[in-house]
């Protein structure tokens, strides 16, 4: 079996197809022209360097696909790098492309059958309408595309996955503690990231749409919600004013892009569990950059921390 980005070690050379995730120009001191890109196969992504970059190969490399790359692995910084020697085309139709992206660990299947599972719990009849209704309305975008560009759950079927770890949080806190109401929180969890499917561009090599970047998903997701509700003719219910408020306020603070801070019970429920997931999975991949007993890079989305991986 060829080796995969997740096997490097410092000191590999290796020939090797790999699919670019990004790319960033940068010149040197003197004024060479270099490239950064970040190289990606299904198992993980390193950062290569590729310098004193021709402008006819510069022309040729594309984000989003796939060529064969000469590297010798180094260490910089304590994490492993690329030094890109050589690029050569590869014939995009002879690929399968599942070999390059990262997916859920999850199936799809699964992941459809977790969610419809909660989807049943569901009593209230105007809560489960909204819902089945805004699925309905994404429809296998749900199972597709990732919760974010790059912070976490960045990968297809990330979103689904993302929502199916929050339920089960959920459903455990609501045997906990009975004030909670079910309906809602579990509503909460399902509808509260669906705006991200018109806030991201596709579920491959994805960015931020126009839409994205000038509505953001918290705001799509609060229109949607509404558009639909009066098509069922339920605008005016509590059901939904509150299932709005659990969209508009599941970011928890005003400096973290929500508009409303939570207000009731199931809002406030469903910032912490979304910061916990969240959280959990961007550690996560941390932990696989590293060995036990060692410290991760310092993570920007927590708070530029670091974190140690015991034993």
């Amino acid at each position: 079996m060829a080796k995969q980005v997740k096997d490097f070690n410092e000191g590999d050379h290796l020939e090797i197809n790999l699919l670019i995730s990004q790319l960033l120009k940068g010149a040197t001191n003197n004024g060479s022209p270099y490239l950064t890109l970040t190289l990606q196969d299904s198992s993980k992504s390193i950062d290569g360097k590729l310098w004193d970059v021709k402008p006819e190969l510069e022309k040729q490399l594309e984000v989003g696909k796939v060529y064969n790359f000469t590297l010798d692995i180094i260490k910089y910084k304590n994490n492993l790098q690329a030094k890109i020697t050589k690029v050569l085309p590869v014939p995009q139709n002879d690929l399968n492309m599942d070999d390059f992206v990262f997916k859920s660990p999850i199936s799809k299947d699964d992941l459809k059958k977790s969610i419809h599972e909660a989807v049943n719990m569901i009593q209230n009849e105007n809560i489960a309408k909204i819902v089945v209704n805004m699925l309905n309305y994404y429809d296998n975008n749900v199972y597709e595309y990732p919760a974010a560009s790059k912070i976490h759950h960045n990968f297809i079927g990330g979103l689904a996955t993302h929502v199916v770890g929050m339920l089960k949080v959920a459903i455990a806190l609501c045997d906990i503690y009975p004030i909670i109401n079910k309906d809602y929180l579990l509503a909460g969890v399902i509808l509260h990231d669906l705006g991200k499917i018109e806030e991201l561009s596709s579920p491959v090599m994805t960015e931020y749409s126009t839409e994205g970047k000038l509505l953001g998903h918290i705001s799509i997701g609060d229109a949607r919600l509404l558009e639909i509700a009066k098509q069922l003719k339920l605008e005016e219910s509590e059901e939904v004013l509150i299932l709005r408020h659990m969209i508009l306020a599941h970011h928890g603070e005003l400096e973290y892009g929500s508009p409303m801070r939570p207000a009731t019970l199931e809002a406030e429920i469903l910032f912490m569990i979304d910061n916990i997931d969240a959280r959990v999975n961007i550690i996560d991949k941390a932990f696989k950059d590293i060995n036990e007993g060692e410290f991760t890079a310092k993570l920007f989305a927590l708070e530029n921390r670091t974190f140690y991986k015991h034993k």
